[in-house]
């Protein structure tokens, strides 16, 4: 690690910080509406964009800074195993095909914000929905965090901010100037800001991995150099526990909780409120279609980017905090401007997901708290303004997460997110093929999955750490080691069917369904108003 500031990376990083932040700020006057004061404005963008602009809406969405810093971090860690976010991002492309487009046009006939409203609309139940709304809040404040642990960890490398012994205001001042960009352009441009700097953020992004996948191999003495350096490095004994620290390729022991843990990723990644927000966004089912079939051009770029984590070993990079193990390497690696360009795009793509976060966050308390609890009869402009606030307090509440908070906690709870939010699938997505589940049903296996998620998440131990040590454990009635979250996946939807059968033989009453079989293919354009239509029956299915 150098010593000192990193003078020349710093200025390149700060050119590209407020290229961002004034267009971040004009976003506010592109495209803009008639009717600006309404969530459809504010929080989807006027559900007015095209393939380009949800492609790298949704890119910059779901591969975020923590994308660029831990994946090949984990590689670096712990070998192969660091891979699963490839396959599970290769997996979830034709998932999310198949439901996509169908939850776009119900929630564009019926003027569905958020997967919560899509959920009461369906099963006419705003406990669940509210059971919905709360889990996508949980799970998206901890990976709104991690997105200022990766400026952080960016910052901590170039030299900013002193060193341990600073006084804490002068340490974090540049996180607290960033944050306070992040919101203020957020609050005033709404969606449109980071759909604008996500052309910035991804153009960055493939140049720094397109020289890095060249220009480092050639200074390591090339590929095969790279590989016997790591596979020597990680057949040395961790003391800590005894085994060596890693491998090239995932043991035979190791396979079950790579494959549960990439399927259960992929199952879940879609659950996340700011990927269904950037979703939403899109002007037509088509726009999803497209970008269903061209978003696995990213999952191309992190197979690549997985790859600087054998680099990082190979060029002898040492960390405590394998966190900054990338940043480090691009330091030690790149001349100091194209070191500032590297830190930029991990920056910058820490900005574009945060903002996402936030609004999704933000939505899901103004449309599913807020408007059905608190308030049912506020108007457009007010669900705009309590949103607008409510991003601002889920933003503080991420930035007190981390200055106040060791960072394995905020790591900790983003891995609680994930099975968290894997909970809702079944409402969601079974929702959008039938009504059969019964709204009782669904809630009662939500809570299973979520107990036992967490129950089971505390109990796994680490090294280093006495609860929330790792994503896996042994999976019930099987012996072998799984993800936590798929397991209590499986659980949640055992209990949602047998509760079924029961509560449809006691004729529960099941809760009025709004919607009609053709709202799930409808286009924007197409003929026909929901609200033309008579109340749909409470069983109705399609």
């Amino acid at each position: 690690m150098k010593d000192g500031v990193n003078g020349v990376a710093l200025g390149v990083f700060i050119f590209f910080f407020l290229a961002v932040t004034v267009l971040g700020f004009l976003a506010a006057r592109w495209r803009r509406a008639d009717n600006e004061h309404s969530l459809d404005e504010w929080g989807l963008g006027g559900r007015s964009f095209g393939t380009w602009i949800t492609w790298f809406l949704l890119g910059g969405d779901l591969y975020t800074a923590y994308t660029f810093v831990a994946v090949p971090a984990a590689v670096y860690a712990a070998g192969a195993s660091g891979f699963f976010a490839v396959p599970y991002t290769i997996l979830v492309y034709p998932l999310i095909f198949t439901f996509l487009p169908r939850l776009w046009s119900v929630s564009h006939r019926h003027g569905y914000v958020t997967t919560s409203d899509f959920v009461r609309g369906r099963f006419g139940s705003k406990g669940l929905s509210l059971a919905v709304a709360l889990t996508g809040i949980l799970a998206t404040m901890p990976y709104i965090a991690l997105q200022l642990v990766g400026i952080q960890a960016v910052l901590d490398v170039m030299g900013v901010g002193g060193g341990d012994t600073t006084n804490w205001f002068v340490k974090d001042l540049p996180l607290l100037i960033a944050f306070g960009v992040l919101a203020a352009y957020t609050y005033s441009s709404g969606l449109r800001a980071p759909a604008l700097i996500a052309f910035v953020k991804d153009a960055l992004i493939y140049i720094v991995i397109g020289v890095a996948i060249i220009y480092i191999p050639i200074k390591l003495g090339g590929f095969d150099d790279v590989f016997a350096k790591a596979a020597h490095a990680f057949s040395q004994v961790n003391p800590a526990t005894g085994k060596p620290r890693g491998a090239l390729a995932p043991p035979e022991a190791g396979q079950w909780t790579y494959a549960t843990l990439a399927l259960g990723s992929a199952l879940a990644l879609f659950m996340y409120p700011h990927s269904i927000t950037a979703t939403l966004s899109s002007r037509s089912r088509e726009v999803i279609r497209r970008n269903t079939t061209i978003l696995p051009l990213y999952s191309l770029m992190l197979g690549l980017l997985a790859l600087l984590g054998f680099m990082a070993i190979a060029a002898g990079v040492k960390v405590t905090n394998g966190q900054l193990a990338i940043p480090q390497l691009f330091e030690d690696m790149f001349p100091d401007w194209f070191a500032g360009v590297a830190f930029a795009a991990i920056g910058i793509g820490a900005l574009v997901p945060a903002a996402i976060m936030s609004i999704a966050a933000a939505n899901l308390f103004t449309r599913n708290i807020y408007k059905d609890f608190i308030k049912p009869d506020a108007t457009p402009k007010q669900e705009a303004q309590v949103s607008k606030f409510v991003s601002l307090l889920v933003k503080v509440g991420a930035l007190v997460f981390v200055l106040t908070m060791d960072k394995t906690v905020a790591i900790n709870f983003q891995l609680l997110g994930g099975i968290w939010i894997l909970q809702t699938f079944p409402a969601l997505v079974g929702g959008l093929f039938t009504r059969w589940f019964h709204r009782w049903a669904l809630l009662a296996g939500w809570a299973v999955g979520m107990v036992y998620g967490t129950a089971a998440a505390y109990g796994v131990a680490s090294p280093t750490q006495k609860h929330f040590g790792g994503p896996a454990k042994d999976i019930p009635g099987i012996g072998e080691i799984g993800y936590i979250g798929l397991t209590a996946f499986v659980l949640n939807v055992a209990v949602t069917v047998v509760l079924t059968f029961v509560l449809k033989a006691v004729k529960a009453p099941e809760g009025v369904d709004e919607t009609r079989p053709a709202d799930y293919t409808a286009d924007a354009g197409d003929p026909g108003v929901q609200a033309e239509l008579p109340p749909a029956t409470a069983g109705s299915t399609h």
